[in-house]
C-alpha cells in the first residue's frame, strides 16, 4: 500500500480540522472533517481557488438554508427543493466542484433540532470554514508539490514507453499482448502529464509573478507534452494502417530506421534540457531534417507506384513528419530557454 503526498495530507488536515474543533469547543467537529476531505486539492492554486468557491457557495447555501427554515420549514421536501436549488446555483455560477461540500452544508442546518437559532447557523457555517482553512493550511506547508520535478520525471517515464513502442512497433518484436498492455499504460499516462503541465502551468502562471525565463519553461514543457502526444498518435496510426498495407521488407527497414533516429533525436533532447549533453552545432537538427524530407519523399514515391495499397503508408508517414516538426520545435524552444537563461 502506498500513501502518495495527497493521502497523507487529507488525514492531517482532518486531524488538525478536528482538534481546532476540540479546543473551540465547536459541535459537531465531525462536520469539519468532511469540509477538509472535499477541499483538499492536489496543487496549492487549486486548493486557493477552491477555497474562494467553497466559501461563496457555502454562504449562499447556507443563507438559502436560514431562509426556508424561517419562511418555508424544514421538513424532508423542503429540504429536497432546497438541495436542488443550491446545485441550480452552483452549476450556474460554474462552480460544480463545491457541490458536495454546500450540500453538506445547507443539510446540517436544515436538519438538526435548533435550527430557527442565527447563531446555530453561524457554529454550522463557521466549522466549515475551520475544515476549510485546515485543508489550505497543510497543503501549503506540508508536503508542497514540486511540479517541475514531478513533471520532468513523468516526460521521462512516458517517453521511455512511446521510445520502446515506436522502436517496435513496424518491427513487430513485442507480443501483441505486452504491447497491448504498454500502449494502454501509455495512454493513461499522458492524460496524467496533461494533468501535470495544467497544474505546472496554474502554479507558475496564476500564483505568481513570470519572469522571461519563466514563461520560456512553460513553452519548452507544453512542447515536450505535444511532442509526447504526437509520438503516441503515431503509434495509433502504425496500429491503424501498417499491417494492413501489405508493406515489404524495404518499407519495414524504412519506417523502422526513420522512427529509431526519431526517438534518439526525441532522448537527445531531453538530455539537452536538462544539460546533460557537450555544447554542439546544428548538425543533429539538419541531419534530422535531411533524413524526414528524404523519409517523405520515399513514402510518396511507392504512394504514387501504388495509391490504393499505399494510401496506409501515406497516412503513417504524414504523422511521422508532424512528429519530426514537433521534435525541431522542441530543440528551438530549448535554445531560446538556455539563451535567456545564459544572458
Amino acid at each position: 500500500m502506498t500513501l502518495g503526498p495527497r493521502v497523507l495530507k487529507t488525514g492531517i488536515a482532518v486531524t488538525l480540522a478536528l482538534y481546532i474543533c476540540y479546543i473551540f469547543d465547536l459541535e459537531p467537529a465531525v462536520i469539519a472533517g468532511v469540509a477538509a476531505v472535499f477541499t483538499i486539492q492536489p496543487s496549492i492554486y487549486r486548493t486557493w481557488r477552491h477555497l474562494l468557491d467553497q466559501i461563496i457557495t457555502n454562504t449562499i447555501g447556507a443563507s438559502i438554508a436560514l431562509f426556508s427554515i424561517h419562511f418555508l420549514g424544514d421538513n424532508p421536501i423542503i429540504i429536497g427543493i432546497i438541495m436542488m436549488l443550491v446545485i441550480s446555483i452552483s452549476l450556474k455560477m460554474k462552480m460544480e466542484s463545491t457541490i458536495p461540500l454546500t450540500l453538506v452544508t445547507v443539510l446540517a442546518i436544515m436538519s438538526a433540532p435548533g435550527n430557527e437559532d442565527f447563531s446555530f447557523t453561524l457554529n454550522r457555517f463557521v466549522i466549515i470554514l475551520v475544515g476549510i482553512g485546515s485543508a489550505l493550511l497543510v497543503n501549503l506547508l506540508i508536503l508542497p508539490p514540486k511540479y517541475k520535478k514531478n513533471y520532468l520525471e513523468k516526460v521521462q517515464s512516458v517517453f521511455q514507453k512511446v521510445s520502446l513502442l515506436l522502436r517496435t512497433a513496424v518491427s513487430n518484436e513485442m507480443t501483441e499482448t505486452s504491447f497491448q498492455e504498454l500502449a494502454k499504460t501509455l495512454r493513461n499516462d499522458i492524460q496524467k502529464l496533461e494533468d501535470q503541465y495544467k497544474m505546472f502551468d496554474e502554479e507558475r502562471g496564476k500564483m505568481a509573478k513570470l519572469h522571461l525565463l519563466d514563461v520560456r519553461e512553460i513553452v519548452v514543457f507544453k512542447q515536450m507534452l505535444k511532442t509526447l502526444q504526437q509520438g503516441e498518435e503515431v503509434l495509433e496510426n502504425i496500429e491503424e494502417h501498417y499491417f494492413q498495407s501489405k508493406a515489404d521488407e524495404e518499407e519495414d527497414q524504412l519506417f523502422d530506421t526513420h522512427l529509431e533516429q526519431l526517438t534518439k533525436y526525441h532522448e537527445y533532447l531531453l538530455l539537452k534540457y536538462e544539460g546533460k549533453i557537450k555544447e554542439q552545432d546544428n548538425d543533429i537538427e539538419k541531419d534530422i531534417m535531411i533524413k524526414s524530407g528524404a523519409f517523405f519523399e520515399q513514402t510518396m514515391v511507392r504512394y504514387n507506384e501504388n495509391k490504393d495499397k499505399k494510401m496506409r503508408l501515406l497516412v503513417i508517414a504524414s504523422s511521422i513528419v508532424e512528429y519530426s516538426f514537433h521534435l525541431r520545435r522542441l530543440n528551438q524552444l530549448i535554445e531560446q530557454y538556455y539563451k535567456i537563461r545564459n544572458k
